[in-house]
């Protein structure tokens, strides 16, 4: 399959590009070091149409395709992987309104998202449950024309600041993971986040813990139907976990673009550093694993773009996500070690891509268990 970018691609790349070094990178530094949500940046990113580019444009948005929002995804991690995660964060929450929800549910909720005028969030995780989903202990009942959800979900990306939860509960606690079902809960109904976390990377992106104590919702909001949770959670993840490969290269070429120049302006024993055979070497190792994920990653999206049968996808959506985070992980702590001691200290970037590199081997399932599902295709 071909994922060459087209000439109009190409043109979003190159204008996104100038908007991210303009409008984001600026701030990156300031928001990792407050841990405070880059107000400024994702604005930004409104203003600049970035969060409708995924939603049809039936709803309000661009209907861009995954090839292209992948470019995004890059771009924006390549000045602030804080700031992409804004941005990314409500496609994930409204995957599966858009692809199981009631038409009603997509026109209620979709625009508003597009325009930036609210965000989203996905609850999977819970404290004992992470890559486990069928340990998953929130519970929904049904009352009347409502459902009552208690428990909690952890590692919640935009905790308390997205409007609005799709949150996944257990329904038939005798099925298994047959048994889990997919709800659309709003913030005001009684959500409640009493933990934010402090993190290692990530820190301008808000991540905690959301409690439901008797949270009464409506049954519209029932995304699809009883039980069908697990299916919507693992099919929304393998049309997610490209981006975060998307993600994890722009975190990568982010890295390389600071330790060329770096390269070249730092000199030692009377010569810039960038003459020097075991850093250039360095350096070119950088360049061919990050140029690799990169081509990885769009082969994943353009098979999302082709309508591959989705076993197919789950193997290269979790083969893209694993790589390009390895990658991601690699490059940065090269990028570090170009530096030297400076690479340790927060007056160059290196040293905060290194930290926002690592989430990207962990969430939206860990590199361990992408390396089960890639196994899992090869051997049948």
């Amino acid at each position: 399959m071909n994922v060459d970018l087209s000439e109009e691609q190409r043109a979003f790349r190159d204008v996104l590009s100038d908007f991210v070094r303009a409008r984001v990178t600026p701030h990156a530094a300031y928001y990792d070091r407050e841990q405070e949500f880059p107000r400024k940046s994702f604005d930004a990113c409104v203003e600049m149409g970035l969060t409708s580019l995924w939603v049809p444009e039936e709803y309000g948005g661009q209907g861009a395709d995954m090839v292209t929002q992948a470019v995004c995804a890059e771009e924006l991690a390549r000045g602030c992987a804080s700031t992409s995660v804004t941005v990314l964060i409500s496609k994930l929450g409204m995957l599966p309104v858009m692809n199981f929800g009631s038409e009603e549910l997509r026109r209620t909720y979709l625009p508003r998202i597009a325009s930036g005028e609210i965000q989203a969030s996905y609850c999977l995780s819970e404290a004992d449950a992470g890559s486990d989903v069928a340990a998953m202990t929130s519970r929904a009942e049904r009352d009347g024309d409502e459902y009552v959800l208690t428990g909690s979900k952890y590692w919640i990306t935009n905790a308390g600041v997205s409007q609005t939860y799709t949150i996944f509960a257990v329904t038939d606690p005798a099925a298994g993971v047959r048994g889990i079902s997919c709800f659309l809960v709003d913030r005001d109904w009684g959500l409640q986040f009493p933990k934010k976390e402090d993190k290692l990377g990530l820190r301008a992106s808000p991540t905690g813990e959301v409690i439901f104590d008797h949270v009464r919702v409506p049954a519209s909001h029932l995304v699809g139907v009883e039980g069908q949770g697990f299916l919507i959670a693992m099919h929304t993840l393998d049309r997610s976990r490209s981006t975060i490969g998307a993600q994890a290269v722009g975190i990568a070429q982010g890295a390389i673009d600071a330790a060329s120049r770096y390269m070249g302006e730092r000199h030692a024993f009377g010569h810039p550093i960038a003459d020097f055979q075991g850093l250039r070497f360095m350096l070119a190792d950088m360049a061919m694993k990050t140029e690799a994920a990169r081509a990885l990653v769009y082969r994943a999206c353009a098979a999302v773009d082709g309508g591959d049968p989705d076993h197919n996808l789950s193997y290269l959506s979790a083969a893209a996500k694993a790589f390009a985070s390895d990658t991601a992980m690699s490059v940065t702590t090269d990028a570090v070690q170009l530096f030297g001691g400076y690479g340790y200290t927060k007056d160059f970037p290196v040293e905060r891509m290194m930290r926002d590199a690592k989430i990207t081997q962990i969430y939206e399932g860990t590199n361990q268990i992408q390396r089960i599902v890639v196994a899992k295709h090869l051997l049948g």
